[in-house]
C-alpha cells in the first residue's frame, strides 16, 4: 500500500483528522494499486486498524482477491454509499474526518448525506491538496515505472517521424504512433493523441482530424503512454518538407528556451523562475506574445499533477518530482512549435525519461 502510511503521519498527526476518506479515482490507485483503475470507489482510512474500501458488487470479488492489506465492505444495490461511511466513521469515534475532494465522491447525494449523518458528530473537511503533494514524490517503484513509460513514449514519437509526410492523414499517423506504444507493452495513452499540421499547429491542444498533411506544414505531435497507469508526455515539431528560414528560426527559438529551462530545473528551484528562464528566451527574440501556456506540469498517476510551472505556481521543485518541459510558439494563420520532454528532478541533475530523438526537419 504505497503512501498510507505518510498519509497517516500527515493527515492525523499534522493535521489533526481522525479519519481520511480518498474518494479521488487516481488517488485510491495510488494508495491501493489496483490493477484497474475505478475498482473501489473510496477508501476511508482511520488511525486504527486497517483501510476500509468500499466496493460495488461487480469489482467486489476482484478487490477481495488483490486488497490484502485492506478491509473490504461491499456496497450492496439501493444502499447510500455516504451513509454507510458515515457509520463506520460514527463507530470509530472520529470527530474530525478529511476529503480528498468532494468532485471524487461518486454521488453529490452521499456526500450530502456523509455531511448530513455525521452532523453533531464528526466535521467533514476538504483537503484536496495533501495527496496531491504526497503523489508529487515519486519512489523508485513509481520512478521505474515511468522510464519505461517515457521509453514507449519515445518509440511512439520514432513511429510519427517514421509516417509523416505530406498525403498522409493525422489520423493514419495517430494509428501508427498508438500501435507502436501498445505493441512494446503500453497500458494505454495518457490522453488523447494530438497530430495537429498546417494552421491547426497554432492551436496547442489541436486535436486530431482526417485532414491530410501538406508539403511545408508544420505538424505538432503529443503524445504519452503509460505503464501500470503512470503516464508520460511528450512533444516533438515537424515539418513535411523543406522548412522556410521563419519556421527553422522559431524552431531554434523554442529549442533553446527549452534548453535553458531544462538547466535551471533543480531541488528547491521556484518552479516560476524556471517558467520565467523559458519565457524570457522566447521574449527576447521578439515572440513572448506567442507563448500562451505555462512551461509545464507534474506527471505521474495523471497527466497533469503537481508541481505545476507557471508565472503564477507558487510551487518549488523536489527530489523525485517528475514534470515536463513544454515551451511553445503560436502563430494564428501560419502555425506552432512545441518541443515537450517529461523530465525526473534528482539530486545533482535532471533525468530526461523521454528521449530527443529527431529534428524537425524529416524532408
Amino acid at each position: 500500500m504505497r503512501g498510507i502510511k505518510a498519509l497517516k503521519k500527515i493527515a492525523f498527526e499534522k493535521k489533526g483528522y481522525d479519519g481520511f476518506l480518498v474518494t479521488n479515482e487516481a488517488n485510491v490507485l495510488y494508495f491501493t494499486g489496483f490493477s484497474v483503475r475505478a475498482l473501489s470507489p473510496c477508501i476511508l482510512v482511520s488511525r486504527t486498524g486497517e483501510p476500509t474500501a468500499y466496493v460495488y458488487s461487480v469489482n467486489y470479488e476482484q478487490v477481495k482477491d488483490e486488497g490484502k492489506e485492506f478491509n473490504v465492505e461491499l456496497v450492496k444495490k439501493g444502499e447510500n454509499l455516504g451513509a454507510k461511511i458515515a457509520d463506520k466513521a460514527r463507530s470509530l469515534k472520529m470527530k474530525k474526518l478529511g476529503l480528498d475532494m468532494v468532485a471524487g465522491v461518486p454521488y453529490v447525494a452521499d456526500y450530502r448525506q456523509l455531511v448530513e449523518v455525521l452532523k453533531g458528530i464528526a466535521k467533514v473537511e476538504v483537503e484536496d491538496k495533501l495527496v496531491r503533494q504526497l503523489r508529487s514524490i515519486k519512489d523508485q517503484g513509481e520512478i521505474k515505472l515511468m522510464r519505461e513509460a517515457g521509453r514507449l513514449t519515445s518509440l511512439g514519437m520514432k513511429a510519427a517521424y517514421e509516417t509523416i509526410k505530406p498525403g498522409v492523414r493525422e489520423y493514419e499517423v495517430a494509428a501508427q504512433i498508438e500501435y507502436e506504444m501498445r505493441s512494446n507493452g503500453s497500458w494505454g495513452t495518457a490522453f488523447e493523441t494530438i497530430v495537429a499540421s498546417g494552421v491547426k499547429s497554432a492551436f496547442p491542444h489541436g486535436g486530431c482530424s482526417d485532414r491530410k498533411i501538406k508539403r511545408g506544414d508544420l505538424v505538432i505531435v503529443d503524445i504519452g503512454a503509460t505503464c501500470q497507469f503512470y503516464c508520460s508526455d511528450m512533444t516533438r515539431t515537424f515539418i513535411a518538407g523543406n522548412p522556410s528560414e521563419k519556421q527553422k528560426r522559431i524552431c531554434k527559438v523554442v529549442k533553446r528556451a527549452q534548453e535553458k529551462a531544462l538547466q535551471a530545473i533543480r531541488p528547491k528551484a521556484e518552479a516560476k523562475d524556471v517558467d520565467a528562464t523559458a519565457r524570457k528566451t522566447i521574449k527576447d527574440t521578439g515572440y513572448g506574445e506567442y507563448f500562451v501556456h505555462g512551461l509545464g506540469h507534474g506527471v505521474g498517476l495523471e497527466v497533469h499533477e503537481l508541481p505545476t510551472l507557471s508565472s503564477q505556481s507558487k510551487d518549488k521543485l523536489e527530489i523525485g518530482n517528475v514534470v515536463t518541459v513544454e515551451p511553445g510558439i503560436y502563430m494564428i494563420d501560419f502555425g506552432g512549435v512545441r518541443f515537450e520532454d517529461t523530465v525526473l528532478v534528482g539530486k545533482s541533475k535532471i533525468e530526461k525519461l523521454t528521449n530527443q530523438l529527431y529534428d524537425y526537419n524529416i524532408g
